[in-house]
């Protein structure tokens, strides 16, 4: 039942996107995507019971599943995690990239105060998608600044693509290329201070 409902919102979604540029997220959109798959009247109000928040997030949701089907060729074995991490990013613009400007528009309707909640708990998830694929199992506080430092990279990168018109988006590549490597060096300094710290502790009490 529930992937028959995930079908359903996938349809609806898929015929809803190419209006999207001209009509914007709008639920008048969604009525008239649904009829468009020959739904029955108010069908829309079931698969999407929290209206266009849950819409929008189930864009998000389809991109992701879109992203690691991309993702399948790659040897995933043979690369590090940031690597691995590099290439989710990378793969889930590819899928957006025929959905630019409702991607554009989409991240305007995160970014109002009534949404902004809900678009860090989207973020997240993607975030936390990503890093399970990329093999990370930390159970520890270093699991939340993983994906918190990469919640944060998503939101500036995202940036960038939305007007990269470089061959190969080799504009956005660079950016996310310098905030990975910033963030690698942050993780680093963090792995350094969780064994340097405590020794300190237990040198000062040595010396007591």
């Amino acid at each position: 039942m529930a992937n028959d409902i995930v079908a359903l919102r996938d349809r609806v979604l898929t015929t809803m996107l190419p209006h999207v540029p001209v009509s914007g997220w709008k639920w008048t959109a969604i009525e008239s995507a649904a009829r468009e798959c020959g739904l029955q009247d108010s069908a829309e109000n079931s698969l999407f019971p929290n209206g266009m928040v849950d819409v929008v997030a189930h864009f998000s949701d389809l991109t992701d599943r879109q992203m690691f089907s991309a993702l399948e060729p790659i040897p995933h074995s043979s690369l590090r995690s940031k690597d691995k991490v590099r290439a989710a990013v990378l793969a889930r613009y590819e899928c957006l990239e025929p959905h630019r400007e409702s991607f554009r528009q989409a991240l305007a309707f995160w970014a109002m105060p009534a949404h902004v909640i809900q678009s860090q708990r989207i973020l997240w998830r993607t975030s936390d998608r990503i890093w399970t694929w990329a093999g990370d199992q930390a159970t520890d506080y270093s699991r939340q600044t993983k994906r918190g430092m990469l919640t944060s990279i998503l939101i500036g990168t995202s940036m960038v693509w939305i007007t990269d018109e470089s061959s190969n988006i080799m504009v956005t590549q660079a950016f996310l290329d310098r905030r990975l490597e910033n963030a690698m060096e942050i993780g680093k300094t963090i792995g350094t201070m969780k064994t340097v710290i405590p020794n300190l502790f237990r040198q000062s009490r040595s010396h007591k």
